[in-house]
């Protein structure tokens, strides 16, 4: 990385950074709320549905904003989480979180795919020899969805990875703590002579993304091969 200048290197480190808590922290949940909506029947799952879907529909912009007025200094949330000590607003964990937030449908998608596709009746010989619920998710489920749950996790990664709207509206873009590559690009642009700059981290972008997407396929074929061999 010597042919990157230390502005750039910062951003793509802090891109990698916050990509990685997003999809970290946000991956419990995926599974979780992709479980309920392939499997359960309950009052509000169409709602539900529609939210986790909502930040692919609307414009990143607005749903910074909406970041911002829930998680910031002032917000409901953010000032609870605040009086604790945590603060989200022009911090990188705020570029994680709208990070988080953009790519939390494309992973919910590929796990709840893949749970769809699971038998049900594997799922029910399990219950019916006496194995509680969790348990029954834990050893017959999981594994046969895994592959879906690591595509949807490189996915989600990849799509943090480029988030830009969410996340400059919500945190702004302060060099060294906020900007990201996608924040640095845009920067760069604006400034005479940063067109090098730009078109160095549009490169690595693009590399990056593409590296996802292949190891996602093939990460997902091994171990679908795997959990069928076992």
């Amino acid at each position: 990385m010597e042919w990157l200048s230390p502005a750039e290197w910062t951003a793509v480190a802090l891109s990698l950074r916050t990509s990685f808590w997003a999809t970290l922290v946000s991956l419990p949940l995926g599974i979780f709320v992709a479980y309920a909506l392939a499997r359960w029947q309950f009052p509000g799952k169409q709602l539900l549905n529609g939210l986790v879907l909502l930040p692919l529909i609307l414009p990143p912009v607005v749903t910074g904003y909406l970041l911002l007025l829930a998680f910031g200094t002032r917000g409901p949330i953010g000032s609870l989480l605040q009086d604790m000590g945590i603060v989200f607003a022009f911090r990188w964990t705020g570029a994680a979180l709208a990070a988080g937030v953009m790519a939390f449908p494309l992973m919910v998608r590929a796990i709840r795919l893949s749970i769809e596709a699971v038998d049900p009746k594997l799922e029910q010989a399990g219950a019916t020899l006496g194995a509680p619920r969790a348990w029954v998710f834990l050893t017959v489920t999981l594994p046969l969805v895994l592959p879906g749950v690591i595509a949807g996790a490189i996915l989600a990664f990849a799509k943090a990875m480029g988030e830009f709207g969410a996340t400059i509206t919500f945190v702004s873009n302060i060099p060294g703590q906020t900007q990201t590559m996608p924040s640095a690009i845009y920067a760069f642009l604006q400034i005479p002579g940063g067109d090098a700059s730009a078109l160095r981290l549009v490169v690595i972008s693009v590399f990056i993304a593409m590296a996802a997407l292949l190891l996602s396929e093939l990460v997902a074929k091994r171990v679908a091969r795997w959990v069928a061999g076992s």
